[in-house]
């Protein structure tokens, strides 16, 4: 809990409990959060949430609320906070070609905030889709910034940014529409004054006639954090956003993305803005589209390039950039049925129950202690599971794929890690693509991200970005 973030719930606001904090002992504890923890609640805070909500009146529900929502177990209702005026903002677009989707994105800024000022920033495009992004952006009102080459996305926004004498600034790319009402919406939130970044959920732009490739990113993209509104933390659920559209604080900024960074620069300023203090909210009832690419071939390009960012954050974050944060029990567990002996299954149960054991020791406070912990060490055991499976298909497929030739084992775990992988996001998101496709897809995808993560490590020479962090406590940046 903090003084700022009590100023940032008025009276009549309200705050619902996130849909992973269950209460337990009938009201007089919850568990969730990021990290997971247990909040032990006294008689008179009990009374206060009621329906899985706090309305915030008085002093005591002020202080209950911003104690729960900086846990990550409570997120502010956006329709509840005062409303923000739409002209301290400015708009800044990024633009490198792609004037038919600039001008498109144009007419959706126009149609959602009037005339604010925006400012396009050429990224030193060719003469001739230079001459068509200063047509696209004269015919909207939009200033135009030409930089005399290409150099990237972070510095084509600093370059924006720089320019920019409002108190918010709408970072938004090209090949994105807005939603009528998304930034009036993401705007309520900073009357949390340490609130620096806001995102909105990025969904998919559909065509008439949808690729399998679209249909798949549609319902799987890495953009599209999904449903739940959360605090963005490193090695959290929501441990970054995409700065394909944010709403930003300027003072927060300082000098913005890190210059020359070309991919995980989003990620990086995130991170860095974390690290001072500051807090990052990622809010999906605010929603932008977004044109997603629907060839196998820009697609898988696309995945490569993201992929290549790890070396660049891990020199920049140490563990943040971790693929797997994992307890030393759970490596344990995995280590255990990775090797698939017989002894395995009962070593792999031994250690869990271990870890249960010291899980109910630490919140003997509660009723049944022994049953809210074997849950917790069910649920860390299926997630160390599906981090491990990752680790096998995506990150480390290449030593993986060589130890396949000389080892049934290693066959086995990566036919085992490929299959229950897709199934598990295919049962969670019900795609509109069937199980075959969607497999294919899945694997496509894990294998260009992970090549481009050791492409990355190699060229940075960063083999941090491939060691995962091991650990009972939350990683510190360098």
């Amino acid at each position: 809990m903090t003084s700022h973030q009590e100023r940032a719930l008025p009276d009549g606001a309200v705050v619902r409990l996130a849909r992973r904090t269950r209460v337990i002992d009938g009201g007089a504890a919850l568990i969730g959060g990021a990290p997971p923890r247990v909040s032990r609640l006294a008689p008179a805070a009990r009374r206060l949430i009621r329906d899985r909500a706090i309305s915030v009146t008085g002093r005591a529900g002020r202080a209950l609320a911003a104690r729960l929502v900086e846990a990550g177990q409570a997120d502010p209702d956006p329709a509840t906070l005062p409303e923000g005026d739409p002209r301290d903002v400015t708009v800044v677009v990024p633009a490198f070609g792609r004037s038919r989707q600039l001008g498109r994105l144009l007419d959706s800024v126009r149609d959602d905030l009037g005339d604010t000022r925006i400012i396009v920033v050429d990224d030193g495009s060719a003469p001739a889709d230079a001459a068509r992004i200063a047509r696209a952006a004269c015919a909207r009102d939009a200033e135009l910034v030409v930089l005399p080459e290409n150099r990237g996305p972070a510095d084509a926004r600093n370059a924006g940014l720089a320019l920019v004498r409002t108190s918010f600034v709408l970072f938004v790319d090209t090949d994105v529409v807005l939603r009528r009402g998304s930034v009036r919406l993401l705007l309520r939130h900073f009357a949390d004054p340490r609130l620096a970044v806001a995102a909105p959920r990025v969904v998919g732009l559909e065509g008439p006639r949808p690729s399998w490739v679209l249909r798949y990113e549609t319902d799987r993209s890495s953009l599209d954090h999904g449903g739940d509104p959360s605090l963005v933390r490193p090695h959290s659920p929501t441990a970054w956003v995409s700065t394909t559209c944010v709403l930003a604080r300027v003072a927060a900024l300082a000098d913005g993305f890190g210059t020359g960074m070309r991919v995980a620069e989003d990620v990086d300023l995130v991170w860095r803005l974390v690290e001072r203090g500051w807090r990052v909210r990622y809010e999906p009832r605010a929603a932008v589209e977004h044109e997603h690419r629907a060839s196998v071939r820009r697609w898988l390009a696309r995945k490569f390039v993201y992929g290549t960012g790890a070396g660049a954050l891990a020199h920049r974050h140490g563990p943040l950039a971790a693929p797997a944060v994992l307890a030393p029990w759970a490596v344990g567990v995995l280590l255990a049925l990775g090797a698939q002996r017989s002894w395995s299954l009962p070593v792999a149960a031994a250690i869990a129950a271990v870890a249960a054991g010291r899980i109910a020791h630490r919140i003997r406070g509660v009723r049944h202690p022994g049953r809210v912990a074997a849950r917790l060490t069910a649920e860390g055991t299926s997630a160390a599971l599906s981090q491990g499976s990752a680790l096998v298909v995506r990150h480390w497929w290449p030593a993986f794929a060589v130890a396949g030739l000389f080892s049934r084992r290693a066959r086995r775990l990566i036919v085992v890690s490929a299959i229950a992988d897709a199934a598990v996001e295919y049962a969670r998101l019900r795609p509109r693509l069937d199980p075959l496709r969607f497999l294919v897809a899945r694997r496509l995808d894990d294998l260009a991200y992970g090549a481009g993560v050791w492409w990355g490590a190699l060229r940075d020479r960063s083999p941090r970005a491939l060691a995962p962090y091991v650990s009972s406590r939350p990683a510190r940046g360098r």
